[in-house]
């Protein structure tokens, strides 16, 4: 209803009052069209105020009569929001002076809202807070509020921030949100902070963070709400640190999460609010348009990616473009007559300046090619215009980098003769030299001589206060940096672009410093150098076909460098003489028997780091080569294919010597898992520890295994088994990357293929047996410590059901899984894939309830709770026939094992129940046979013998001291339309649920008293209804017999 109306009828004929506040009404009801007029009717409403004398007394009761209706309405419409809005601004504009702001309008008409905020009614509650927060939004600095008003507005919004709406903890939010700011908030911030961390609804928090106020104690939050799952929650996020934040406010580190996330983040808006905040605010308010000023407050030698994707995203913006007489060329002050002088007539770069250069340069390089290709697969005009487009990017190019391949190659030295301090802009300057042109003899020449020196350039140390040389870097890659190693072979293949010359040229150094090396008067940095030169040759080459005609040949390079390297006795040495047998074994078409046996016993009887090494080899091979190559090229035979391997030879590898050979390669890799003492660091990746390189390979075997036929899928279960226990272990629970990498594993192993969840399903009762304390050899410990294994134990068998019930990624099964698991309109059609699915899995878990030999231990006890909580959770398909009759007669058993849990048995019940309704045959047991055959297709022990005559109690029942009454039965009458269910129901219960309701020792005797007559009245009302129906008599006679009997012989 509309203000007007609905003032109209409350106070027709009331007299000045009620004409007043028709008037205000009316001015409302006009407001309700269109925003445009709202101006217009605040100077008609204000004359209405002047006329009545005031606001203060009249004027206010008659605006609050007129402006209730708005608190009634059940629904929010636009123009009831357009009212409550013109209303806010009204109340806003006369708390100044002008308008009599000292007449109590203002603070009458607030009191009136407070006591509509806390009103039970939720529309009232609704309306009152959202005018209340445009008030505030809109209310001058200088409005004349008492502070009684305001302390109990802000308590009365604080209570509101908890309201069970979201709109109204919105605008509770909203209106507190100009409080936050004051030096005095009255906890507002920290109520923001706590309701932000628990608030479900996504318009809520979004409210939030667009109301906390700039600070150290809101950063964080702000920072962490880049990570909401709500996009506009994200966006928000980004807007208020446009704004709010400064840029010389947050730490580097800050500052690149924020780009890393909001630039690669899945949603357009929130890409798009993240380049506004970074090209507007950042860029043009904070660094003037300078993008070399915005890199330095990026650090760009540690955070490298993110200063590329910030150029990257500036260029396609089109925020950057080279300015004129900008270029790499105004380093060179003077050109010397000779090497030395123009070496030193070169003016460093900065690293932020060298990085900007190289960005540059590669995307004039790419603009050029993307128009020359435009003008080549056009015509006309057109094909004109791009050729011109593209013309004039090169242009461009050439006329920013060097102008000869002279000056490119002083400028590289100059930065490297600077030291370790410019070691990120001679990366950068190296990176350049791909779009230089090579073309000339003279300057292949000159690039030739260049990159020589960059080979055989030593490796950067250190030396201890002990005089012992350190080396600085990684120790395996030249330079002692992977990257720095990379931009040293892609400028090798552009100066070297003929087939086989870049491993001509390469070959040769190695040659030259591997000769100190075999005539072993090489220190362990010569050795490290050489090994350097050689991982890169092998790492940049795709065949050893173009090795065989350089100065060292494979085989040579085996025997005289790789394998004297890895009996070095330095660490650093054997690592990097490792690395370069993989690199040389995954060239060769079947892995040598010398490069196995060396990377085995490297794994066995080397250090933890050359250990960590040599796995990581190893992996790499047997996933290239496949495990039985690797077995077959030191003699070990290939199984019969009719024996299926289902366990791991168990190795001690702390006794097994190195000329044991009777030993596969994944038995001695998966021995790896079982030794305790393997050493690793905390700090950093802490990547190169054999714990997370088995993890990381023998899950990338499990989902490649489509590709390892000869591995039987029972090694899958205990590689899988295995797996599980390392996720769910206190002892790699530092262990970041390997908890990383087998999350993100166990996330699509199970959506890949039914075979794969045929392993989950095999693995669940070895994983529960292995993590399960007090039983099958397991320790046990003090009650803390028993307890916090038990709940691994139940989150690792949750975590397993959650993986069974993943759906296929593939189409595989896809009828299967777009069903519902318990649809009644399910095809009952019988179905043999139980065992890939839910059903096997309750079965494997009731057999080993049934089966579990320390069932009266406290620890047997909680294991078989623990197990049937997680059963009762699985579902099972009404094609499934056989696994449900199965399952039925299991269920009792597992009643039998919990009867002490009440939950549980309810559980259960409600468990045989779901059975009972999926089974088309009910009344039909399962033969012996097919239940055998189940057993043994889940590959289970036989000699269950399955008992669906039996109901689950509802609860456990108790023993009475005297005999227990017979029990009461409902008279039985003819059934009717109306009550037709409930006899149907009636004769669908099993007798046994009837016999066995539990009666407690103390009810007992007053229930035997009147349990006779009880009886007697039943027969008799039961024989017409029995004559009456002849098929529903049979049914009612087999309950009424045994009834009947068990209470004459408790009689």
């Amino acid at each position: 209803m509309a203000p007007a109306a609905a003032v109209a009828s409350a106070g027709a004929g009331a007299g000045d009052s009620a004409r007043l506040a028709r008037e205000v009404a009316r001015v409302l009801d006009d407001c309700r069209a269109s925003l445009a007029v709202h101006q217009r009717k605040l100077r008609e409403l204000a004359a209405i105020r002047a006329a009545s004398g005031g606001g203060g007394g009249r004027f206010l009761r008659a605006f609050c009569v007129a402006v209730t209706p708005l608190f009634d309405l059940a629904r929010r419409s636009a123009g009831s929001d357009r009212a409550a809005r013109f209303v806010a601004a009204f109340a806003s504009a006369s708390a100044s002076s002008a308008d009599g702001g000292g007449d109590g309008f203002l603070e009458g008409f607030i009191r009136f809202l407070i006591t509509a905020s806390e009103a039970a009614h939720r529309p009232a509650r609704l309306r009152a807070c959202q005018i209340i927060s445009e008030i505030i939004m809109r209310l001058p600095d200088d409005a004349e509020v008492s502070d009684d008003i305001w302390d109990h507005l802000i308590d009365g919004m604080k209570v509101r921030v908890q309201d069970k709406i979201p709109a109204i903890r919105s605008f509770a939010v909203r209106a507190l949100s100009r409080f936050a700011g004051d030096g005095e908030d009255g906890g507002i911030v920290d109520l923001f902070l706590e309701t932000l961390d628990n608030e479900q609804n996504a318009e809520v928090r979004k409210t939030i963070v667009l109301s906390l106020p700039p600070c150290n104690a809101t950063l964080e939050s702000v920072i962490e709400s880049t990570l909401d799952i709500s996009e506009s929650v994200r966006r928000a996020a980004y807007s208020a640190l446009s704004t709010k934040f400064p840029l010389q406010s947050l730490s580097i580190k800050q500052r690149t999460t924020l780009l890393h996330r909001g630039l690669s983040d899945r949603s357009a808006s929130v890409n798009n609010e993240c380049l506004k905040m970074l090209k507007d605010d950042w860029l043009i308010k904070y660094c003037g348009g300078d993008v070399v000023a915005l890199l330095r407050f990026l650090d760009v030698e540690t955070y490298e990616s993110v200063g590329e994707s910030v150029m990257a995203v500036l260029l396609k913006d089109g925020a950057l473009r080279v300015q004129d007489g900008h270029s790499i060329r105004q380093y060179f002050t003077a050109n010397g007559e000779n090497e030395a002088e123009q070496v030193s007539n070169i003016q460093l770069m900065d690293a932020e300046v060298a990085l900007y250069w190289k960005i540059m340069c590669k995307h004039l390089q790419a603009e050029a090619q993307v128009k020359g290709s435009e003008a080549a697969t056009t015509t006309g005009a057109e094909a004109a215009v791009y050729a011109s487009e593209a013309s004039d990017k090169n242009d461009l190019l050439d006329n920013v980098l060097p102008s000869t391949i002279t000056d490119y190659v002083a400028l590289v030295k100059a930065h490297l003769s600077a030291g370790p301090n410019y070691q990120f802009t001679s990366r950068q300057l190296l990176l350049l030299g791909e779009m230089m042109e090579f073309s000339d003899t003279m300057n292949r020449k000159i690039a030739s001589s260049f990159l020589h020196e960059l080979l055989v350039r030593p490796l950067e140390h250190e030396v201890d206060d002990d005089g012992n040389q350190i080396a600085i870097g990684d120790g395996v890659s030249l330079g002692g940096d992977k990257e720095w190693a990379k931009a040293v072979a892609e400028l090798a293949k552009k100066v070297h672009s003929s087939v086989g010359e870049f491993e001509m040229v390469v070959s040769a150094v190695v040659e030259e410093l591997a000769v100190p090396c075999r005539e072993r008067t090489a220190d362990f940095m010569q050795w490290m150098h050489c090994l350097a030169v050689t991982s890169l040759l092998l790492e940049n080459t795709s065949t050893l076909r173009n090795l065989r005609v350089t100065a060292i040949e494979p085989s040579q390079l085996l025997h005289s460098l790789l394998l004297p390297a890895a009996k070095q006795n330095h660490v650093d040495v054997q690592r990097a003489a490792l690395r370069c047998l993989c690199l040389l074994g995954l060239l060769e078409n079947r892995p040598n028997a010398e490069l196995v046996k060396q990377l085995r016993a490297s794994f066995i009887n080397g250090p933890d780091l050359v250990s960590a090494m040599a796995c990581k080899a190893l992996i790499d091979l047997v996933t290239w080569h496949g495990p039985q190559e690797i077995d077959q090229a030191i003699g070990i035979e290939s199984p019969d294919p009719s024996y299926e391997k289902s366990q791991f030879t168990q190795v001690d590898l702390s006794e097994m010597n190195d000329d044991d050979l009777n030993i596969g390669v994944l038995d001695i890799l998966f021995s790896g898992f079982h030794k305790d003492d393997w050493e690793f660091s905390l700090e950093g990746d802490n990547h190169d520890n054999v714990p997370t390189i088995l993890g990381e390979g023998f899950a990338k075997i499990l989902l490649l295994s489509e590709n390892f036929p000869i591995i039987p899928s029972d090694l899958h279960t205990v590689i899988l088994s295995q797996l599980i226990r390392l996720y769910f272990s206190e002892e790699t629970k530092e262990l970041e990357r390997l908890k990383q990498c087998l999350s993100v594993f166990f996330q699509h192993y199970p959506a890949l293929s039914d075979k794969h969840k045929s392993s989950i399903s095999s693995a669940f009762v070895p994983v529960m047996r292995a993590m399960w304390p007090g039983l099958y050899g397991n320790a046990g410990g003090s009650s803390h410590v028993i307890s916090k294994r038990r709940k691994l134990a139940v989150q690792a068998s949750r975590f397993m059901v959650q993986m069974v019930q993943t759906q296929l990624f593939s189409t595989e099964s896809t009828d299967q899984a777009s069903k519902s698991h318990e649809s009644a309109s399910g095809s009952a059609d019988a179905s043999n894939n139980f065992d890939i699915s839910e059903e096997g899995l309750a079965i494997r878990i009731a057999v080993e309830v049934a089966s579990c030999p320390d069932k009266k231990t406290a620890a047997g006890k909680a294991y078989a709770l623990a197990l049937c909580k997680v059963a009762v959770l699985l579902r099972f398909r009404q094609s499934e026939q056989k696994a449900i009759k199965c399952m039925r007669g299991l269920v009792n058993s597992l009643a039998a094992l919990v009867a002490s849990d009440k939950e549980l048995m309810k559980e259960l019940a409600q468990m045989a129940a779901r059975l009972r309704s999926l089974d088309a045959c009910p009344d039909e047991e399962l033969p012996q046979d097919e239940a055998e055959a189940i057993f043994k297709k889940l590959g289970l022990d036989g000699g269950f013998k399955l008992d669906t005559n039996q109901a689950v109690p509802l609860t456990p029942a108790v023993r009475s001291v005297r005999p227990p009454a017979p029990p009461r039965r409902r008279a039985r009458r003819a059934p009717s339309s109306s009550d037709e269910s409930d006899v149907d129901g009636e004769v669908n219960l099993p007798a046994a649920s009837v016999n066995r309701v539990p009666a407690t020792p103390s009810m007992s005797a007053a229930r035997s008293q009147r349990a006779s007559k009880t009886a007697a009245l039943s027969k008799l009302s039961a024989k017409p209804a029995a004559a009456a129906s002849s098929g529903e008599s049979d049914d009612q006679s087999d309950l009424t017999s045994d009834e009947d009997s068990s209470g004459e012989e408790s009689s």
